[in-house]
């Protein structure tokens, strides 16, 4: 918000305990000017997860956001949800209230192409799922990249994955979306697992919204006591903000070391599949030198993260 703008984004996620934690920092924060949420099937299916976040926004006492519901399965791929994760109800099955809010009556893929093209403003779209809504936008309606300003989707590992050795959940889902996302033919930044597991929210922090009387803030408190990665000796839970960094990243960029790096997905079948292979050497290897180089797109990918400086400004915002 340098220019005093607020920054139009559309977030596509699966929501998800930590998707929420991100759509609360979202609908609060001024920079940003969130014009559409559409809803994919990731962490739970596709319609506990349009439950989840008209949830959410009803709590947060967000504006009228239109939200849609999307694909309800990867474009080849079956089903493989995350609820061992996020509960069975996808929310750390907190029991939350049923929302009042309905979702809009067109599918994820108009509400995005209608809402980029009318944005006064080049659009961020912010993925935070799998990414089978932003390959269909892309195939179908090509002609969004015009105003589509940059992407930046919490997704892939440079090093570590988390549904398998090397996979990352939201790639490994559907890989051949994100293969399609890679190629966009605009900026995108990669928030992945080797920032997003190291924002984390201390104790004391957690504790404090857990006793909140406001509810929004205690449902924050409670979703983050569920994203506790157990790393600590405290036994009160600290809480991992997850896609939310990926959320800070948009309005706070500096917070986050990147590198432009050449990145592919493995579709392959057999233990690498939905693997993002980032690039990361000097100069060409043999490989290249002998079959002669391929085309990658160049992507900026996270490698680093100020964790002080993320939690921070979640937490003020959100409180």
């Amino acid at each position: 918000m340098t220019d005093g703008q607020r920054i139009p984004v559309i977030i596509d996620c699966d929501t998800g305990v930590d998707d929420a934690l991100a759509l609360l920092f979202a609908v609060r924060h001024p920079a940003l000017d969130v014009r559409a949420i559409t809803c994919v099937a990731g962490n739970t299916d596709v319609d506990g997860v349009v439950r989840n976040t008209l949830t959410v926004l009803e709590l947060a006492g967000a504006g009228d956001i239109p939200v849609a519901r999307g694909a309800e399965r990867p474009l080849i791929e079956p089903v493989r949800t995350a609820r061992h994760v996020h509960g069975q109800d996808g929310m750390g099955d907190l029991g939350l209230p049923a929302p009042t809010r309905v979702p809009v009556d067109v599918d994820a893929v108009t509400l995005l192409r209608r809402e980029i093209l009318a944005s006064p403003r080049p659009v961020t779209l912010i993925p935070m799922a799998p990414l089978t809504n932003i390959a269909l936008l892309l195939r179908t309606h090509p002609e969004v990249t015009r105003n589509i300003e940059r992407i930046v989707f919490m997704g892939g590992a440079v090093a570590t994955g988390n549904a398998t050795p090397v996979a990352e959940f939201n790639v490994w889902h559907d890989p051949e979306a994100a293969a399609v996302l890679l190629t966009a033919g605009v900026p995108i930044t990669m928030y992945g697992l080797d920032v997003f597991k190291k924002v984390l929210v201390p104790a004391g922090d957690v504790q404090r919204l857990r006793a909140s009387a406001e509810p929004r803030l205690r449902m924050a408190g409670e979703l983050l006591a569920h994203r506790d990665p157990a790393t600590s000796g405290d036994p009160t839970p600290m809480g991992g903000l997850g896609d939310a960094g990926a959320v800070c990243a948009v309005v706070d960029p500096k917070g986050i070391t990147t590198e432009r790096r050449p990145v592919e997905v493995v579709l392959a079948p057999g233990p690498a599949r939905g693997q993002t292979i980032v690039d990361r050497r000097p100069r060409p290897g043999e490989s290249e030198i002998h079959q002669g180089t391929r085309e990658q797109p160049l992507v900026d990918v996270a490698l680093g993260v100020d964790v002080e400086r993320y939690v921070q400004l979640w937490l003020k915002t959100v409180e």
